[in-house]
This record gives structure tokens, sequence and C-alpha cells, in this order.
């Protein structure tokens, strides 16, 4: 009896020793699959052309309208992404499919509406891109990209004088986008009274300081647009969300405030701006909500894409009324 139990015990321990061996190995083997760091990633050899931020110029039936898509890498081999249209925000990109130097997407509709995808294909074309964009209503367009500049600055920047874009008189130093302007100042206050045209300085720039004070109705929608390329939203959002870059104060479909710190609808709000290269940090009614972060790319009704030029500041005036009663801008020499 005493011989069985030996026995059975000296086969117990072997099979413990069996699983903890075999545990070993698997959580080795485990730990090996998972070892990775992504600073030392190795890219795929297709991809290596591919991979990165693109500034895409569009044909829309003769007419250049402005777009933009970010290529990145997920773990070992799968392509993912971002992209940005005449319009929106940026739409993320699940997977982009990448053979023989061919690429391809699909996202589906934001606010265009309708049912169905939007399909992106295109092909590297030296250091460049070019393909077409397919809506989901059949229309296909054109487009061609390149590599979106890095923007670095160096060195502490140095300011210039301050220049009063808006002179409490009149519309002298702006031009509207359309005839179907709603802009005129009325009091000493730069009002657009309804939907209409957008409204944009005649001088550009690079680098600069914004200081700006308006003021929108209940449920008002608007933006200042820096470089007339990335939006800031100005927007009646409500103090109880969560931020979003979608919301007052964000860079559209970007970067998200820190915090909501509107005065609310009807009040004087007042952003001071600072654009530096990518750089951005904004403070509003007092507060940094966003601090030196970078813009990735130009927002949803951005003029073009060519992001390594200075350009103006435009005022959205194609969604709800709004007022500006101070807009100066401070560039850098």
């Amino acid at each position: 009896m005493f011989r069985k139990h030996m026995s059975y015990g000296a086969l117990a321990c072997m099979l413990a020793l069996h699983l903890v061996s075999c545990n070993s190995s698997s959580n080795s083997e485990k730990q090996k699959e998972e070892t990775h760091n992504p600073a030392t990633q190795t890219i795929p050899e297709e991809a290596k052309g591919l991979i990165g931020r693109w500034d895409l110029t569009v044909d829309n039936e003769g007419k250049e309208a402005p777009s933009w898509l970010e290529v990145k890498l997920s773990g070992f081999n799968t392509l993912v992404g971002s992209f940005v249209g005449s319009s929106g925000s940026s739409r993320p990109v699940s997977h982009i499919k990448l053979d023989q130097g061919k690429f391809s997407f699909e996202i589906p509709p934001q606010w265009e509406g309708g049912d169905g995808m939007f399909t992106i294909q295109g092909e590297l074309a030296g250091e460049t891109i070019k393909g077409t964009i397919t809506s989901n209503k059949g229309n296909t367009f054109n487009f061609t990209g390149t590599k979106a500049p890095y923007l670095v600055r160096t060195g502490d920047a140095q300011w210039g004088e301050p220049i009063e874009l808006f002179n409490g008189k009149d519309l002298s130093g702006w031009n509207t986008s359309s005839d179907n302007s709603q802009w005129e100042v009325i009091d000493g206050i730069l009002t657009n009274k309804k939907t209409g045209a957008n409204l944009i300085s005649e001088q550009k720039f690079d680098d600069f300081k914004l200081i700006a004070e308006f003021r929108y109705a209940e449920g008002g929608n608007s933006g200042i647009y820096l470089r007339g390329r990335y939006e800031v939203q100005v927007e009646d959002s409500p103090k109880d969300r969560h931020p979003g870059s979608l919301y007052f104060g964000g860079v559209y479909g970007f970067l998200a405030p820190s915090e909501i710190v509107t005065l609310g609808p009807n009040e004087w709000n007042k952003f001071e701006i600072t654009l530096r290269g990518r750089m951005v940090t904004i403070v509003a009614n007092g507060k940094e909500i966003i601090c030196n972060q970078e813009i990735p790319g130009i927002t949803g009704g951005a003029l073009d894409s060519k992001e390594g030029e200075s350009g103006p500041i435009y005022l959205q005036g194609d969604h709800s009324a709004v007022e500006f009663r101070k807009i100066t801008i401070i560039p850098a020499k």
C-alpha cells in the first residue's frame, strides 16, 4: 500500500514538473511574441515611401479642393491612418491596403450623407502620390499629393508690431469667398448676420499671435482659420460635455481643449492664439486650454493644402451668425 502511494506521488510530481515546464515555455514564448518597441519598429520595405503625412489637391470639376492623408504603421505590417476631405473633420482609416505600390481604403460618409462608402485608391509616383476618390454617390475625382512639411521652428520667436485686422469701421483689408456676403460693420462691430460667405484677410501670415474677441448667438457655430487652413472652433458648446476637438476652443477634428471654457452665447468671448510652425497654444477667456500642441494637418474647409506657405486669417460665415469686436495679429519677425 505504501509502495502504491509512493508510485502515485512520484507520478504526480513528474506531472507537476511537466506542467511547470510547459507553462514556463508557454509564458516565455508569449513574452517573446509580445515584446516590441515602437521606437525601433521595422517598416516594411514596400510601405516606406507611403508612410507619413500627405497634402492632397483634388480636381473637383476643374477647381482645386484641398484634402489630407496620414498613413501610419500599426504593429508589424498593418497600415492605418487618417483622412480629411474638403469638408468635415479628420476621419480614422482602419486599414490601408498596399500591394505592389498601389494603395486603397474605404471610409464611411460623414456630413455628406447617404449610404455606401467612399473609396480612395492611389499609387506612389516617385516622391508624390496620385489617385482617385470615388464618393458614395459614384462621383470620381482625381488627386495628387506631396509630403507635408514638418514646419519645425528653432530658437525663440521674435514678434513684430501689432496689426489691427479689423479697423472698427468697415471691411477694409478683407475679401469675401463669394457674392453671398452677409458681413457688415454695425456700430463698430464686425457682424455676420446669417449664413453666407466666409471673410478672408488680404494679408497673409506665417507665424503669429492672434487676439480675437467674438460673440455668437444660442446654437451658434463658426470658426477662425489660421493661415486659412486650421480651424479653431467657435461653437455654443454645453459646458457639461467632455471636451472634444469639435467643441469650443478645439482645433477642428484634431486637438481637444483641456476644458470647455466658453462664457456662453450672447457674451463676449476671447481667444489668444499663438501659432509657430505646426505648434499651437490657445488661451480662451484667460485659461490655457491647448498648450504647444502639434496640428497634424489641414482641417475641413481649408482654403488650400499648401502647408509650407503663409496664409490669411479667415472667419467662417457659412454656418451661422457671429460677431467680432477685435481682431489683432502680431506677426513673427
